[in-house]
């Protein structure tokens, strides 16, 4: 299984994601789910992967081909982000048409974001069928793979004016809810955050199995939320009967 996240704010993005792979639980591999592609001082790409690895793989190796052998499309020459997502959605099309003969099970998932010289930084997921969304105003995120268990921290903490320091923390502790839950989801751990306008990939991470940070941050996590629950107000039960009945009309007879 995997998990990946993107999250779109006003200081920029920051993009999260597992490593691991697996065929079954006898079978566990790592392989690197986030690339990155660009021309410092005129665009950065970042994109991650989710779905079947042999199309995952196919429309990597095709998109550094594509720039390798200067198509006449790719990714260091499209002039939008619109059309970057377009173009990762027809190469993902025409790798699953090889052979999925209209099987689902080669299906991919793509998060493509950064910036083009000119262009206001964004960030777009890529369906299987080669159509896109991206991120808004109320929701500065997009998940791809194993989105649940991550997802409520970031419905709760994320806004748009939020530091990138802090969307980068955001986005560790939703993947490490996501391996709390999901076996198949593990490190490394890959973080890139990229600075509005600056036009480089320069803070890459790498997070590894025994990283001393990750374990310090999910005792950290564990141990709060607990505190939270415990300073929670306590049920009042009776109270709550009583208005429950009176609300509902419901009375006992002898």
């Amino acid at each position: 299984m995997t998990y990946c996240v993107a999250i779109s704010v006003k200081a920029g993005i920051v993009f999260c994601s597992d490593s691991r792979t697996n065929a079954g639980v006898d079978q566990i591999s790592t392989y690197s789910k986030m690339h990155r592609f660009g021309k410092d001082g005129e665009r950065q790409f970042v994109v991650m992967t989710a779905g079947n690895l042999a199309t995952t793989q196919a429309v990597i190796t095709q998109l550094k081909n594509d720039i390798k052998q200067n198509a006449q499309t790719n990714l260091l020459n499209v002039p939008t982000m619109d059309e970057a997502a377009e173009y990762v959605g027809q190469i993902s099309l025409a790798q699953q048409a090889k052979y999925s003969q209209g099987s689902s099970m080669y299906e991919a998932n793509f998060i493509i974001g950064g910036q083009i010289l000119g262009k206001p930084h964004r960030v777009m997921m890529v369906y299987p069928q080669g159509n896109y969304i991206t991120t808004s105003k109320d929701t500065p995120f997009l998940q791809i793979g194993e989105s649940k268990y991550g997802k409520p921290i970031l419905d709760r903490i994320l806004e748009p004016n939020i530091r990138l320091d802090t969307a980068a923390l955001c986005a560790l502790v939703s993947m490490d809810s996501t391996i709390r839950s999901n076996l198949t989801v593990g490190p490394p751990i890959e973080v890139t955050v990229y600075e509005k306008d600056s036009f480089i990939l320069d803070r890459q991470h790498r997070l590894e199995q025994d990283s001393e940070y990750l374990r310090e941050l999910k005792s950290s996590w564990d141990e709060r939320l607990k505190e939270a629950f415990r300073s929670l107000p306590p049920i009042q039960w009776a109270s709550m009967w009583s208005q429950d009945n009176e609300n509902s009309g419901y009375s006992e007879q002898s």
